[in-house]
């Protein structure tokens, strides 16, 4: 019925602020369709009522995963160290928003092949789940996803083994077994954690999975190593979280624009690449598989008019919002998110799309 509802100038008022897990505040307006609602037209009718932005996805992170398996709560005072399920100690750092490795510790494995005599996984089940549903009440305007981070490939395997001896490992004959044998253990680690995300946080629409796979100019590894040591388990993982009848989002920095392929072929259903990749391509050549953050032609927002950051507005919708192939200005395109150009992307979308 949204889509009958004709554009009124009322939807431009703002309704309050939404404060991303990262970025500043972003206004949310009085839409006719509630957020959670577009961002569900975006992925499962591939046509939003509007061009949505990143605003309309929440993202929360619960100590009950984030204290176990990711880096420790995000509230920490710099420096402070944190242990995770496996025994890694994880320092604090305010400057970067997150945490790394505590320096100096030394890795679990030397070798994958050792895994199975240094690695005790956890029991998700002792976890505190009920304690984490009080301590994170729901938010039903927005689309609400965890942010799964380490994640339970690549990433994982570096906080086991360090960066390098981890992607030297990807490529040594002698090691790789060792690692699907990790991977498929991992794996099964990821579909429990969703299991039980969908049991205590039944409001919840999507999970964010985080898996690194590039540095600034390069990918880390081959096409063929990312087809043979994690696409099954990438298929694997985010087929169990579609059969939850939930969105699967990816983070994955670096330069990876070659390896779009193979989270499409995983089954992803959005990807925010980091600016060095070529959205815009990445759009034209994928955004009919998977949603594409597109990041706009850079311009200063303290330099550029009002008038030409609505006339860019309006030429980024009209560039990115083929119909059955959406696409979401995301946390890189965040130097846009103007009002102005909010505004007028808002207004001009939904007259746009309610036309069609």
């Amino acid at each position: 019925m949204h889509r009958k509802i004709p554009f009124h100038p009322s939807e431009l008022k703002i309704a309050y602020e939404a404060t991303p897990l990262f970025g500043p505040p972003q206004p949310i307006r009085s839409h006719p369709a509630s957020m959670r609602e577009n961002i569900q037209a975006m992925f499962y009718e591939k046509d939003p009522y509007w061009f949505p932005t990143s605003a309309e996805m929440a993202m929360f992170v619960p100590d009950v995963y984030n204290n176990n398996l990711g880096r420790g709560s995000l509230d920490l005072p710099d420096g402070a160290l944190t242990r995770d399920a496996f025994g890694i100690d994880w320092q604090f750092v305010a400057s970067a928003g997150g945490a790394i490795e505590r320096p100096g510790q030394a890795p679990l494995l030397a070798d994958a092949n050792e895994w199975k005599d240094k690695i005790k996984f956890p029991d998700v089940d002792a976890w505190d789940w009920a304690g984490a549903v009080d301590a994170t009440p729901p938010n039903m305007a927005q689309s609400l996803q965890t942010s799964l981070i380490n994640g339970f490939w690549f990433e994982r395997l570096i906080s086991f083994m360090s960066f390098m001896p981890a992607a030297m490992a990807l490529i040594d004959e002698e090691q790789q077994d060792a690692i699907k044998e990790l991977f498929e253990v991992t794996t099964d680690l990821g579909i429990k954690i969703v299991d039980k995300f969908v049991e205590y946080f039944p409001h919840m629409d999507g999970f964010n999975i985080h898996d690194d796979w590039g540095a600034q100019k390069n990918p880390f590894f081959s096409e063929q190593v990312a087809r043979e040591l994690f696409l099954p388990y990438m298929k694997e993982l985010i087929g169990h979280i579609h059969a939850k009848g939930r969105y699967a989002t990816l983070h994955s920095c670096g330069n990876i624009e070659t390896r779009c392929n193979i989270f499409v072929e995983a089954g992803f259903d959005m990807w925010d690449p980091m600016p060095m990749n070529d959205t815009h391509k990445l759009y034209d050549d994928w955004g009919d598989k998977i949603v594409v953050a597109v990041v706009p032609d850079k311009f200063d927002p303290e330099t550029t008019p009002e008038g030409e950051q609505r006339r860019r507005a309006r030429e980024y919708c009209d560039r990115f919002s083929e119909k059955g192939k959406p696409a979401i200005l995301g946390f890189y395109g965040a130097f846009a998110m103007t009002p102005a150009f909010l505004d007028e992307l808002y207004e001009y979308s939904r007259k746009k799309y309610f036309a069609r």
